[in-house]
């Protein structure tokens, strides 16, 4: 494995779901071994941007995946990217030592469909392995205090650039 400095950072998109009361969806993920305890178990919607696949395509892919969501519109985005890098320790065990951490494009989206549309059992219709056990809506200013503490910095930029949607 490449030292830590000269391991790449995994491309991502960050999705902000607002509902019309202007609470954000968080899910709790199914597990990783960043998890340290049960209050830093929550996370907004990524993923990994396939290669030659756009940000926003790809977030919006990334949400269907993993909550079943299609129903939203665009509100906004974070002009540049937001990295972080994971703990030394566990490099070895996330994405199979291959990043160090994650560059993300973060997009602010307005929930416009029924709660019925959501579905964490069986997202993408049930095509892919589910990544929450279960999700809430939960205020924007809430959010860094529930991420894992590495991704802490960025839930605090999303939120100052987002909180105007909320």
């Amino acid at each position: 494995m490449a030292s830590f400095e000269n391991l790449p950072y995994r491309p991502c998109a960050g999705l902000t779901v607002l509902n019309r009361r202007g609470l954000a969806f968080v899910g709790r993920r199914v597990d990783g071994p960043e998890h340290v305890d049960n209050t830093h178990v929550w996370q907004m919607p990524q993923g990994g941007i396939d290669a030659g696949e756009d940000p926003w395509p790809a977030g919006l892919r990334e949400l269907y995946e993993e909550t079943n969501i299609r129903s939203v519109e665009r509100l906004g985005e974070i002009a540049e990217w937001l990295t972080y890098d994971i703990p030394r320790d566990i490099v070895g065990q996330a994405w199979n030592g291959k990043y160090r951490g994650q560059t993300q494009k973060w997009f602010a989206l307005r929930f416009t469909g029924d709660e019925r549309e959501i579905d964490i059992v069986y997202p993408a219709g049930g095509a892919h392995a589910p990544e929450f056990v279960e999700w809430r809506w939960e205020k924007l200013q809430n959010l860094p205090d529930l991420v894992v503490p590495f991704k802490r910095k960025i839930y605090e930029r999303v939120v100052a650039e987002f909180s105007k949607y909320a």
